[in-house]
This record gives structure tokens, sequence and C-alpha cells, in this order.
């Protein structure tokens, strides 16, 4: 058996796995390797797909409004939440609704109005809340403190909050005598899972009573969104994340642990690996048993699920994405119960709607059912239709809206997240779980601690708690206090490029084959970022189940700091533009990265310049050009500015380029028309008088075209050095360079050859797989190249090409001179031999 080592092994990657691992990584220096069964980490922020449109999250279908310093910090602040509407629970039972609103004073008020008798108690009800979740905290805390610590903290804490370890049921009629009124607030117990005969107070303090009392939210782009930042942050800071390697046991010796047993699924390979130290988000249950012991704890509770992918927005019942749960009676019968979850409505990035419907019930009434015998399939489609039939009940016709409908039963829970008996809220929340030693992050083996939700709370941020409990029994004194400071303070935006969600504010036709789009931010205000003229954005195309990313320059001024906007032009064989085109609506949210590129121009340049701008524009080309004019406009800028657009009808922007004429008074605008009554492209001849004077040229354009045009200005004297180029990009470019990368690599496959070597004639080399561009193994191999948009469209990357054997696309960013001298892109360059570059 091989066997790793590393600083500590994470088992699991749900968010306290992964929280876990970041603070072990960041603030005690170790080497975290995180080990996940499954084969997409991610825990319950996992999301799957059916019909190749519908997105479905398995468990985080609502968080608290403010996200709190715990998930800011693990996504570095870039966690983007649509708030629900303020009613953002409706509740259902046999004679009357009920509606939770968002603040304490809000519910704590719309009770009183309801149940004016119970004033007094009510306000009393609340400040037992309060001081439930206090004891709540103080014993998870606890949990992750020495043996001795524990022993003597647990029984403190429950002799000052005796009403955290109360049933809730219990601590509920204690506190008001209406039954109505018990029942609305002993609801939502499946946020947790543990019905309010059995569940312990502290619990329903902290789920719905406290973590929802600001409101809530459903993250913008998913939960899958929140999973990806995470994840990026983490292989970042250089924690190894390896799929579907199931750990088959823990490694202990002489009472202390070792590591752990792995089996990789992929191939069936069994290795160890050794560490000091073991963290197990896999739920304590899960963690004993890999040692070969049992836990005495209630059993939990599963469910079955529902999902839905509809034909058409549930709008048209009314629902504004509130969520719904049907009680079957007054006391919190754990029968029948339902919770109804609409989260495309509360997603402004989703484009198919969803409904999600979960029942808790005991997973002892599926376990006849294991092994997938004859009759699984028809029970399950039984209780589909069982499901449904309620939902008809509350909004007649809702049947006609399903297309797609699936049903997750506590064997799927079981089989996906490996958990005991499909139990996804880990341990029960009973009053013996508070009082259990084996329940918390500590275990009795020196190095082997519990993560997730076991080790704090249910939900995604409490299995993010839990993690930090894990980090805290591992890490020194030092360590645990620069962590907690770190996770108190106020998250600073992240630097480099912003990342997130812009909501579609404007779509305009400014050609039949041309669109303008206005971006901005989700709740308004300031951009999140701040751009230059002539820089560019990457959009995620929602196409399919996994979007498609392209480059679409800004065309608006870096002055306007409420949006941006972006100029796409339609291709017919396309895949993003037609999208964009014909089924992109206003209010949609788009993914969007940046900004990118070095095809600026700002008005401290023009000062140290001092000549004609000459702006050269080939049909939608004319999108990066159009910010620099804003940005010369803005700037009061009076020079010369020529701009020569070639184009086949109307050119774009008409309106805004007579706009611009009365604010720029040297604004010289050519337009050549390549159609049969126009002056004809933009040839030598044309351009001859226009280069006298000129101080820099900024050309953007289709590739044949780029590269006349650089051959003229050449041959007209204008140094290299000011001529500056952008290509727009057909979105068909980055299949044609897979399809040709494809073909390099079964090339040299056939051949036997597995490397080519690249030297640098300023010394040093690296090698290139067959497949694979100059700049891709470059940055592989760490060797530093200049390089902005990877597309081919900025041309930072040029290199030359001294020596060798290579395909390329040169995306008309030389002259045909240049190009003789060996001048490439490294972002397009396959190499089919060794080469030898000049950077």
């Amino acid at each position: 058996m091989t066997v790793d080592e590393v600083d500590a092994v994470v088992v699991g990657s749900g968010m306290g796995g992964l929280a876990a691992a970041r603070m072990l990584a960041q603030f005690g220096g170790k080497r975290v390797l995180v080990l996940e069964q499954h084969y997409t980490p991610g825990g319950m922020t996992h999301e799957f797909s059916r019909a190749g449109r519908y997105r479905f999250g398995t468990g985080l279908h609502y968080i608290s409004a403010n996200a709190g310093p715990f998930l800011n910090f693990m996504t570095d602040g870039r966690v983007q939440l649509q708030p629900l509407p303020d009613d953002y629970d409706v509740l259902h039972f046999p004679g009357f609704d009920f509606t939770v609103p968002a603040t304490r004073e809000k519910f704590q008020a719309r009770l009183v109005e309801m149940f004016p008798g119970e004033a007094t108690a009510i306000e009393r009800y609340f400040r037992k809340v309060r001081r439930a979740m206090r004891g709540l905290a103080a014993r998870n805390v606890l949990s992750s403190m020495s043996a001795p610590v524990r022993k003597l903290g647990f029984k403190g804490v429950e002799w000052l909050f005796p009403a955290a370890y109360r049933s809730l049921r219990d601590e509920v009629e204690r506190s008001v005598a209406d039954p109505r009124l018990r029942a609305i607030l002993q609801a939502r117990w499946g946020l947790y899972g543990t019905p309010p005969a059995r569940s312990a107070f502290g619990y329903h303090a902290a789920v719905p009573t406290t973590f929802f009392l600001d409101g809530t939210a459903h993250p913008v782009g998913g939960p899958k969104a929140i999973n990806e930042v995470v994840l990026e942050i983490l292989a970042a800071r250089g924690v190894e994340v390896r799929t579907r390697q199931l750990v088959r046991r823990i490694v202990v010796e002489r009472g202390r642990v070792a590591g752990v047993d792995v089996v990789d699924q992929a191939d069936g390979r069994e290795y160890r690996v050794a560490a000091p130290t073991v963290v197990s988000a896999a739920g304590v249950r899960n963690t004993y048993a890999l040692m070969g012991r049992e836990v005495d704890l209630p059993a939990e509770p599963s469910a079955v699920m529902l999902f839905l992918g509809l034909k058409r927005s549930p709008a048209e019942f009314g629902l504004r994405g509130e969520n719904h749960w049907f009680m079957p009676d007054l006391d919190g019968s754990p029968d029948g119960t339902l919770y109804v979850s609409f989260a495309s409505l509360n997603n402004p990035a989703a484009r198919f709607h969803t409904v999600e419907i979960l029942e808790l019930l005991d997973p002892a009434r599926w376990e006849r059912w294991r092994g997938r015998p004859d009759g699984y399939e028809q029970v399950k489609a039984e209780w589909t239709e069982r499901l449904l039939d309620r939902l008809e009940q509350r909004w007649p016709g809702f049947r006609d809206l399903v297309d797609v409908a699936e049903l997750a039963t506590p064997l799927t829970f079981e089989n996906y997240q490996h958990s005991v008996r499909g139990s996804f809220y880990g341990l029960a929340a009973t009053p013996q779980r508070l009082r259990s030693s084996v329940a918390g992050a500590r275990t009795p083996v020196k190095g082997l601690v519990v993560a997730g939700q076991d080790a704090w709370g249910s939900g995604v941020v409490g299995a993010l708690a839990g993690g930090l409990m894990a980090a805290n029994a591992v890490l020194g004194g030092r360590q645990t206090g620069a962590m907690w400071r770190a996770l108190l303070k106020p998250v600073p935006p992240p630097a480099g490029e912003w990342r997130g969600y812009l909501r579609v504010a404007a779509i305009e036709a400014l050609t039949p084959e041309i669109r303008k789009i206005r971006l901005e931010p989700l709740g308004g205000g300031g951009l999140p970022f701040e751009f230059v003229a002539g820089q560019y954005l990457k959009v995620e195309v929602p196409v399919a189940v996994e979007p498609i990313e392209r480059s679409y320059s800004i065309c608006s001024g870096p002055v306007t700091a409420g949006f941006a906007e972006i100029a796409v032009k339609r291709e017919a064989d396309g895949l993003g533009s037609p999208f964009l085109h014909d089924e992109l609506l206003v209010g949609q949210a788009l993914r969007v990265a940046g900004p990118f590129g070095t095809f600026t121009w700002s008005p401290e340049q023009a000062a140290a310049e001092r000549g004609t701008l000459l702006l050269i524009a080939g049909g939608v080309g004319i999108t990066p050009l159009m910010s620099v004019l804003a940005s010369a406009a803005d700037a009061g800028h009076d020079g010369p500015i020529m701009l020569l657009i070639g184009c086949r009808d109307e050119p774009p922007f008409g309106r805004e380029l007579e706009e611009l004429k009365d604010r720029l008074p040297g604004l010289v605008v050519l337009v050549f028309s390549s159609g049969p009554d126009g002056r004809g492209r933009i040839g030598l001849d044309a351009l001859r008088p226009l280069a006298v004077g000129v101080s820099r040229v900024h050309l953007c354009g289709p590739a044949p075209m780029m590269q006349d045009l650089l051959g003229h200005l050449a041959t007209l004297g204008v140094p290299r050095d000011v001529v500056h180029t952008e290509a727009f990009v057909s979105g068909r470019s980055g299949l044609t360079r897979q399809e040709r990368a494809h073909a390099v690599a079964r090339a040299a496959q056939e051949a036997g050859v597995t490397e080519y070597r690249i030297a640098l004639t300023d010394g040093g080399s690296f090698g290139c797989p067959p497949g694979r561009t100059v700049l891709d193994a470059a940055n592989t191999a760490r060797i530093p190249f200049p390089q902005s948009c990877g597309e081919g469209a900025c041309g930072t990357c040029r290199v030359r090409v001294v020596k060798g054997e290579y395909e390329t696309d040169t995306r008309g960013m030389f002259s045909a001179a240049e190009l003789d001298e060996g001048w490439r892109l490294a972002c397009q360059t396959l190499p089919t031999g060794d080469l030898v570059i000049d950077r």
C-alpha cells in the first residue's frame, strides 16, 4: 500500500470540512488534503441537473438575509444573496394560515395582533429564545475544548441555560396557552429535522427563531455559486481536493490518529494518507464507525424530496418566492409535514423554474426497499403522485406546469451523501445530543476532530460553524486568536478582477444584428469594479446547464459608475450571441468577470501624447472605441480624433456618435461601407492623409481587415509601438482551437510523443504536452508570459517563434511583415514539435 503524507486530512467536502481545511491551511500553515467520496465536492451546496435545463439544489434552500461573518469570510465577501419576500415563510394549519415576516419586531407584533391576550407571554418567550440561543452557542464552543473543560463546562451551561435543554414542546407549553399560538411557535422544526416532542429548544431558538429573524435570502446563481467560490479560494491556498475517494478506516495508533486508509473509486487503488491530524466532516456516526465503534444517540430523521422542473413560472399562482409549510395538525406531528421551496423565483440567474418539496420521515419506512428490489420505482411514483396531489389541492392547475419530476428517498441521500440512513441534517437535535460527550468537535482520539453539522447545528451555515469548531480544537492558541480576529473583521473587497452577478437593466437593438446590453449591480448603486476605456468583460452565457464564457467589450464610459454596457453581434453559427439576442430578458442576472484587457485609453495618456488619436473599427469592433470616445468626452478632451468605421451597412451607435460629435470638437467620423453604393474598404489611399501627426492608433475588427491595415500603417511609417490592436473573437473560435488541439494530441499519441520542449532565447525551457498551447504550458510551468484574455482577442501574449513546427491562428494581430518575422500569439499556438521562442 502506497502512503501519502500531509499535515492534515479532511474527510468530506461539505461546508464544514472545507471551512476546517481553509482555517488549518491559512492560520495553521498546514498542507491539507480533502477527500470526498462523491464525484463532485461541496456537500449540500452540490447541485444536479435534469433534462439539460433544470438545476436543483440538494440541501440549501434559504439562509439568513445577512450572510454573517463566517460565510462572508469563507467566500472572501463574494457571496451574493437575493432576498426572499419580506413575508418569507407561509404556515398552513388546519383552519388558518400565518405568514412569518422578517425582523423580530414584526414577527412579535404580528403574533400580538393575532393573540392580544398572550402579549406578555410572547415577549417572555422571545426573551427565552435569546437565552436558549446563548446556551446552545456556549455548549457548542465548549465541545471544541479539552476534556476537563468540557466535563465541567457542560454541567455549568445546562445549569445556566436550562431552557436550551428542554424539549421544544415542553418549552412552548410552558410559555403560551393558546393552541394555535403554540402551533405557530413550534412550526418550522423541519429546518433541523427533529419534531417538537423530541427536539431541544436550543436548536429551535437558533435556527428558525434567531438566524432567520432579519429575513432570508437565496444565493444568486444557486448553492453551487457558494461552493465554486470556496473551492477556488482553497485551491489558491494550496488545499488539494480529491473526489471519488472513499475512506475505509481511520487509523489509530496508541490512542492517537495516524491517518486514513482510502480507496480510489476511479481505479480501485488502495492507499494510506498519513497525517497527525484528521478532520472528519462525515458525521459523528460515520466517524466512529470508521474506527469500529458505535454511537448511542437517538436516531436521526431523513426525508423524501421531490424535485420539479416547470414549463412556466409558478408566479402564475401568485407565488413570489416565499416558502410554504403545510402542517397536518397543531401538535407538530412529524407525519405529513411538508415544506415547499420555489428556489428559481429567488435566483435571478435561473433560466428555468424549479420547485423542491421536502417531507421529513423516519428512514425505517424505506428499509424494506434497500437494494432497490422490484416495486421500488412504483413506490417512488406513488409518493410523487401523493405530493403532487397536495400541491394541486393548494394551487389548482399546478400539475399542468410540471415538466420533470424526480423523487429522492432516504436511500438516495444515503447513496450520494454517504450519510447514515440518509440523515442529511446530521445527529438528531435532541436534549440527549446536547448532553453527549461524542456530539461535538472533540473525540477521545488525539488528533481526530469532527467538523460539520454534528459539531454545531443543521444547515450549511451550521456546518460551516462546525468546521470552525474543528479548527478551534486543532490550532494553537495564537493561531486560534488570529483566526477569530480575521473572522470577525470586515472582509476587504477582493483584489484583482471582480467576478459575480450583474442584472440586465436594458436591451437595445443598435442594428438588426447588434444588441446593446446594459448591466448594473443587483441592488443598484455603483459598479463593484472600476474599468478603463477599451477594456472588456467575460460573460457566462447560460445556453445550457453548464454556461459558456464569452468576452464582450465595454462600450460605455468609465464615468458612468452605475452600469456597464456591452454590444453583441449575432453570429449565425455562434452559441452565445443567439441566446443574448433571442432569449435574454431584462431582470435576468448574468455572471460576469472583469475588467480585462490592455487595449485601453485614458485622458492622462492623451495629455502625454499630444497628437491625433486615430480609431479604426470594423463592424462591431467599434464597441471598445465607443468607450474611448465616451471617456474622452467626459474628460473634456479637445484634441483631434479621427474615427474610421468599416461596415457593410449602416454603422452601429449612430445616435451616440451624433451626441459625441457635440461633445468632442475635434472628432471626425468617416464611414467606409463595403456595400454596392459605399466608398469601399479602408485602404492605403484612405489612410495616407490621416496618418500624418498620429500619436496613437486603436484598431479593432475582423482578422483579415486588421492584418491589411497593420501593413498599411507600417507602409505609412506609423511606429508599431503606437498601434494598439484588439480582435473580436468568434464564438466558435474556442471550439475551433479545441478541435485543432485534439487533432494535435491524437497525432502525437499515435507517434508516441508525450511532450514537446519549448526553449526560450533568454534562457530556460519548459515542457508542453501535445494539444496544449504555449501559453497554457508556460502557466503550468510557472514561466511568466504577458497575457490577459487567453482567447486571442487582446494580443497581449505576443511572442516570436524562432524555430520549430506548430499550428496557430494569428487573429489578424500582425501584419504580413510581422508574420514573416515569426510573431504569433502564445494563447493560440499549438506546438507540433520542439520550439524556440523569443519573448
